[in-house]
């Protein structure tokens, strides 16, 4: 068993080393443009002299700062919404065939629209990371909700349980769960959306 996981991590070490260094070979030949594409060492020396400088340092501040900020307001937007629209059945006619038509479109595509109306600037970037993280926790909540068996929301209910007990003892713990498992993703999610604020504002 061990012996087939450090085959398997030696292949895809292997595989790695190989594409990078055709990735080498392709734009030092002028094969593929450099100035899309760049070679990976040429990659490394400006990386290198950004941190040598200094000037990197700035820019990872103003990227984790809008994608911490994005990933916090994307969260409580995304949670709010969802348990909104899994618990008022008008807010779900609203909000559903939004959240769909949302998910079913890569939602990068929306950095220009944001960098059209807020600018270059930080807002375009968190706005899009709101936009990429509320979505995927909306149906998070949403499904984490209508997932909850319908006997436990009946016997609560006949034993007098209200909507706020209900809240409390049966739909948090069950959305818990579906939340916790989408924040790594929505992490990932968050980050996306501000590097590509970055880039479309850069262009």
């Amino acid at each position: 068993m061990t012996t087939d996981i450090k085959k398997t991590g030696s292949r895809r070490f292997f595989s790695l080393f190989m594409l990078v260094i055709v990735w080498e070979v392709l734009s030092r030949a002028g094969i593929i443009n450099p100035f899309y594409v760049p070679a990976p060492t040429a990659v490394l020396h400006v990386v290198f002299s950004l941190f040598s400088e200094g000037t990197i340092f700035s820019h990872l501040e103003a990227t984790f700062f809008a994608s911490l900020v994005g990933l916090a307001i994307g969260l409580v937007l995304g949670i709010s919404l969802g348990f909104a629209a899994a618990l008022i059945s008008w807010v779900a006619d609203v909000l559903e065939p939004i959240m769909l038509l949302l998910n079913a479109i890569p939602r990068v595509i929306l950095a220009p629209l944001f960098v059209i109306w807020l600018g270059i600037e930080i807002p375009s970037k968190i706005a899009l990371a709101v936009v990429l993280v509320a979505v995927l926790i909306f149906f998070a909540v949403y499904n984490g909700i209508k997932d909850v068996n319908q006997l436990l929301v009946d016997r609560v209910r006949t034993l007098g349980g209200g909507r706020m007990v209900l809240l409390r003892e049966v739909y948090v713990p069950s959305v818990t769960a579906w939340v916790l498992g989408s924040l790594k993703v929505a992490v990932g999610f968050a980050f996306t959306g501000a590097c590509v604020g970055e880039f479309v504002a850069a262009t």
